[in-house]
């Protein structure tokens, strides 16, 4: 055989095995045998082991390869990849439709649903580029997740080559999707973003476990640990062995869907696997009878689930509705019934937060919910023990919710035998010995000492923690070491520690200390966004730290803000507002960040910081955006109105200057024409930046 008849040969082999991966996996059916299917395979390895100069990425043998990486690269995701809120009954779901309908006032566009089975596993991005699978990635923290390419190839579900052109558009037309075909015919499948679920089957689960018995190595506790770190393996070999499955459930580009169910539809028929239960309902009652059979039949399944998505099935409206924090408005995770367990309660220990909230959290006798052991449950506050009627001794119903926090949900007075003590809230902090305070319309007793110890350790976690200054290898243990020791007074101290200073405590070598502080000196570069959630600002979270570092642009302009100025923020309420402005109040702290500022931490804004003056020409300029642009993602132009020293707002008010208006605006479009806001197209916009 020579070259040419070679590759003839090659491409044949490729064709029929990608063919029949699209019957088992999408179709659901075979027309060979798994053995025949096997020897083909073997057939396309020898000879590309022959003529190696014909192996192409998309290549069925190229499933598992590559050597081991030494860590996995950083991808931005084209648009962010949200998560969705959680109900756990009817009326949380009727909740949510009030919610939105309040919203959509007005609207004559059609409310129906589609239903999505909750795969319990990871969830990731796929990018192809002109049909053939390029990049993977995770959800990371929603906008930027880890490159694990290598290790997604090896899942057989998730096509390396997107089925050919004409065959996608047949059976595009056979479901009467007009107009995507119209625009798959003309554009093709330059770069198609598609989103899904990795995960492992109760079977696959099942045969692990007996390996690692087998090994006398302790039994994985649930198949979503195993699919999460079997996509995470350095080197593919070892992912591969797990057996890992996929579906996918959403298609970024867009082909010119109008509703959810479109998108599955066009994901199918580009040779993805979709998950055959998934199913449009037309009203809210469907989803429950959705949801209730689910409940009833989740153990029939050959994969874990722990609940519905809900989404409002057409685009148009999902899309106006938009988004709160991480999560669609237009979209909900109706969970199945907590899984649950029945145990003691031994004690009641209370918890001081960084803010000073008291949490008392339930001691309990250890018990396994949902494969997971747990020997504590949070009650929130004192009204949740009143609610609860509960007591030290008690035999209670304990539960995950959400499949991951810990909670009481039952007490069982039926089984006390007398011995039960009465729970007694403190009236002094059992860390300080400060009287505990109650402010009016709040339910929670708080701390009021800024200086307690038990509110500077919560403060020192949060400070080190992944959205903030993020440092490596210092966690709860070092810190409440260094703390006892005195090495550390407040967060700053830990940018002037030494070798010497760590070494002498118990367990530190040498290399040890070494590691620490250079982890430590390694983060004192952050920009500000991070820096503000780390200062533990009462009602802070990571987005509005966002907002407000791209309004200000550096701490100073915040310390010399009056209240109006924090008030002003789109997205900022009084009671956030309030709360900024008494934190850079307090004389303490501004002693706090010069001692920051002077230990060496610099403080970088992408969005502002690397914009010179002159570049600031959109500084003081509100924009909305609108509808779907061409030539960039909805975040490229929000980072780059910021970066020119404009704001970018969610919702269009009379102080917004620019609303600019994309294909299919929505509803803001309306807003902006009766407010006399100036209207801009694209084009105009791309102009003005």
């Amino acid at each position: 055989m020579h070259g040419e008849q070679a590759k003839q040969r090659i491409d044949k082999l490729k064709e029929l095995i990608n063919y029949h991966r699209y019957l088992y996996h999408v179709q659901d059916r075979q027309e060979i045998s798994d053995a025949a299917l096997d020897s083909l395979k073997k057939e396309l390895f020898d000879l590309e082991q022959q003529y190696p100069g014909f192996i192409t990425l998309d290549s069925p043998t190229q499933r598992i390869g590559g050597q081991p990486l030494k860590e996995f690269k950083k991808i931005k995701h084209p648009e962010k990849m949200l998560s969705f809120n959680d109900a756990f009954l009817n009326e949380d779901m009727f909740d949510w439709q009030t919610r939105f309908s309040r919203l959509l006032l007005g609207s004559e566009e059609k409310e129906d649903f589609y239903c999505e089975l909750k795969i319990d596993g990871l969830a990731i991005e796929l990018i192809y580029e002109n049909g053939v699978l390029k990049t993977g990635a995770t959800r990371g923290d929603g906008s930027t997740g880890e490159d694990i390419t290598q290790n997604l190839k090896t899942i057989e579900a998730i096509p390396l080559k997107l089925r050919k052109k004409e065959e996608v558009i047949s059976d595009i037309e056979k479901e009467g999707l007009k107009e995507a075909a119209k625009i798959i015919k003309k554009e093709g499948s330059k770069r198609v973003v598609v989103r899904g679920e990795v995960f492992i089957t109760k079977k696959e689960f099942e045969k692990i476990n007996k390996i690692q018995k087998k090994r006398g190595l302790p039994a994985y506790a649930n198949p979503r640990n195993i699919a999460a770190g079997s996509v995470r393996q350095l080197d593919p070999k070892i992912t591969a062995e797990r057996h890992l499955d996929s579906f996918a459930y959403d298609l970024i580009t867009d082909f010119g869907q109008t509703t959810h169910e479109e998108k599955h539809k066009i994901l199918k028929a580009f040779g993805f696997k979709i998950n055959k239960n998934n199913k449009r309902c037309k009203t809210i009652e469907d989803v429950f009878s959705f949801h209730s059979h689910w409940t009833k039949n989740r153990e029939n399944l050959n994969y874990e689930i722990d609940g519905v998505v809900v989404l409002i099935n057409n685009n148009r409206i999902f899309e106006k509705l938009g988004v709160v924090g991480k999560a669609p408005r237009g979209g909900i995770a109706f969970k199945f019934p907590q899984s649950q367990a029945t145990t003691k309660v031994i004690d009641i220990k209370i918890q001081i937060g960084r803010t000073g909230a008291v949490t008392p959290v339930a001691i309990l006798k250890p018990v396994q919910v949902s494969g997971i052991t747990i020997s504590r449950a949070t009650l929130h506050n004192e009204d949740e023990i009143n609610r609860l009627g509960l007591k030290i001794g008690d035999t209670v119903i304990v539960g995950r919710a959400g499949d991951v926090i810990p909670n009481i949900i039952k007490v069982l007075p039926e089984l006390r035998n007398g011995k039960e003590k009465k729970i007694k809230m403190p009236v002094f902090c059992p860390s300080c010995s400060s009287k505990l305070i109650k402010q009016e319309g709040e339910v929670l007793w708080r701390c009021p000492n800024s200086k307690c110890f038990a509110r500077q350790k919560r403060n020192f976690y949060h400070f080190v923690s992944r959205p903030a200054f993020n440092i490596d290898g210092l966690g709860p243990k070092i810190i409440d070491r260094l703390l006892d020791e005195g090495l550390i007074q407040d967060p700053s101290d830990l940018f002037s520690l030494k070798e010497g200073d760590i070494i002498p405590l118990e367990r530190f070598a040498e290399k040890s200390a070494e590691n620490l502080v250079k982890s430590i000196q390694e983060k004192k570069e952050i920009v500000l966004p991070r820096l503000i959630y780390a200062l533990g600002i009462r009602n802070i979270g990571e987005e509005t730290a966002i907002d407000l570092a791209n309004h200000f642009g550096s701490i100073k302009k915040m310390i010399n803000a009056k209240l109006e100025d924090f008030d002003s923020i789109s997205n900022i309420g009084p009671i956030v507002a309030n709360s900024v402005y008494d934190w850079f109040g307090n004389k303490d702290n501004l002693i706090f960040l010069a001692k920051l500022e002077k230990s060496g931490v610099i403080i970088e804004n992408p969005s502002f910081a690397k914009a010179t003056a002159d570049k600031q020409k959109l500084n003081g300029k509100d924009f909305v955006l609108t509808g779907g642009l061409k030539s960039m993602t909805r975040d490229e132009a929000k980072a780059k109105i910021r970066e020119l020293g404009g704001g970018v707002s969610v919702s269009v008010s009379k102080k917004t200057d620019f609303l600019v208006a994309g294909e299919e605006a929505g509803s803001k479009l309306d807003k902006a024409k009766k407010l006399g806001i100036k209207i801009i197209t694209e084009k105009e916009f791309l102009k003005i930046i």
